[in-house]
């Protein structure tokens, strides 16, 4: 990117916006929080609810609003509908929650096709998974342990190759990223699954590659440029590094886009995520990372140095 070139030592003041970038993320941050909680918790899917989980096939491409009308008018409101596999196949998977006035196993496979046959009589029932409560709570543990569990290796990886400052800096934005990503999937009243802890774990990975790129570069200049203030060298190693930070983000996001617009439904909310994510990401890497290490770093000095400000 040529207007990303910039004379050797010149640099953008990013740090000159640190006051507005915690604004942005406090709002973001709290408006996630209150949805969350205005909403009595999140949006679960069957993954962490429990519930029945049908793969049904059509004669016809199903119209999943017309199903969802008739569904409701049978007395069942809270039914997901997506389509699935390939749309040539008129495939959907349909969402029961648990104890649904269809039964479960022999006995919904009869109410279903009493249900449905009537509009759609060459339907065929492909696949039954029914999720327990019990399991759906050991899954919400196990995606919990799996995010700290890597939130805890990143805090290990980064403290061992940079500093602690740096460490907890990368944790804090990593934390930051998570919440405003399930903040806006309750904002949305997306539902949360699996899928979606998926996403979240992608995320984590690529908001840490983009933050140590900026870590490794400032490390580099700190010894490069003796004379800069530690604000200084922080700006222009995030100067440099911005033309790289872009393209990745930039490419990454027209994929994610492409899922997001053509995935179809049963990807949907995964790639939702990755989208929302990759930004903040971005974002978080310049904005909440980078200040944070100035601010660890004026608060305790590394050798109890004391550092120039700009």
């Amino acid at each position: 990117m040529q207007f990303l070139n910039f004379k050797d030592g010149q640099f953008i003041d990013f740090l000159g916006y640190k006051r507005l970038a915690a604004i942005i993320s406090g709002i973001l941050i709290l408006a996630g929080v209150a949805s969350i909680v205005a909403h009595n918790g999140l949006k679960y899917g069957i993954d962490f609810r429990g519930g029945t989980n049908v793969q049904i096939q059509f004669s016809t491409p199903p119209n999943l609003d017309q199903l969802r009308n008739f569904f409701a008018e049978n007395g069942m409101k809270n039914v997901v509908l997506q389509t699935f596999g390939d749309l040539a196949d008129h495939e959907i998977l349909l969402g029961l929650p648990i104890n649904s006035p269809l039964g479960t196993g022999e006995n919904l496979t009869s109410e279903l096709r009493k249900i449905l046959e009537p509009q759609h009589p060459k339907l065929e029932i492909r696949r039954i998974e029914t999720i327990g409560p019990k399991v759906g709570d050991e899954l919400k543990i196990s995606a919990v342990k799996a995010i700290l569990i890597a939130l805890g290796l990143v805090l290990l990886y980064i403290t061992i190759r940079f500093q602690w400052r740096q460490g907890v800096s990368a944790i804090v934005a990593l934390l930051h990223d998570v919440i405003v990503v399930v903040g806006m999937f309750s904002i949305l009243d997306k539902e949360f699954s699996l899928t979606v802890v998926a996403a979240l774990l992608t995320v984590v990975g690529y908001s840490l590659n983009d933050t140590i790129v900026v870590f490794d570069r400032i490390r580099e200049n700190q010894g490069k440029y003796r004379k800069k203030s530690f604000e200084e060298t922080i700006n222009l190693s995030i100067t440099e590094t911005l033309s790289r930070t872009l393209i990745t983000s930039g490419t990454t996001l027209f994929v994610v886009l492409s899922l997001f617009l053509l995935g179809g439904e049963i990807i949907h909310d995964f790639a939702f995520a990755l989208l929302v994510g990759v930004l903040i990401g971005t974002y978080s890497s310049i904005y909440v990372a980078s200040p944070l290490v100035v601010f660890l770093t004026k608060l305790a000095p590394p050798g109890g140095t004391v550092l120039k400000s700009s």
